[in-house]
């Protein structure tokens, strides 16, 4: 799965992001409930941007039997320094395997760019997730107030 190609499974397709989804990628984020609460605030004035999209890789899980091609889920993968920048799922969607699908092309991603680990970052919430899809616990990424007042666990997938 190179990033010219998009990859499809069981209705999803993943494909690269372009400017038009910045809207759609913007309202996934600022709307996403692993973000209420104490952690609203951090998302609040979030803007995934055109720029962002161009110059990054941004791919989207879109569902391949909704005529609009609903968004299902996306995800950011920054070369230097190698690290997932964003991952969500649509708020209903998580336990679906989109997550687990959009790592597994973010991996693909990172292969195909000869990279041999990418950092995370996660959202205290989604620490599990990342486990259980095979990355490696590395440390804590100490909170910075006022942009991110908790400590967030850091991660690795090491890409062989």
């Amino acid at each position: 799965m190179h990033s010219s190609v998009a990859a499809a499974r069981g209705g999803i397709l993943i494909r690269r992001a372009v400017a038009r989804d910045a809207k759609r990628l913007t309202r996934l984020v600022r709307g996403s409930r692993a973000y209420e609460g104490h952690y609203a605030a951090m998302v609040a004035d979030y803007r995934v941007g055109p720029d962002y999209i161009e110059n990054h890789r941004v791919f989207v899980a879109v569902d391949t039997r909704d005529a609009t091609g609903r968004v299902l889920g996306f995800y950011s993968l920054m070369l230097v320094p190698s690290e997932l920048d964003l991952l969500f799922v649509q708020d209903g969607m998580q336990g679906n395997g989109i997550g687990r699908l959009l790592v597994e092309h973010m991996r693909s991603e990172a292969r195909a760019a000869g990279l041999d680990h990418v950092r995370v970052v996660a959202h205290p919430p989604a620490e599990g997730f990342y486990l259980s899809v095979g990355a490696l616990p590395t440390g804590t990424a100490l909170a910075n107030p006022p942009a991110v007042a908790w400590d967030r666990p850091e991660l690795e997938f090491l890409i062989p």
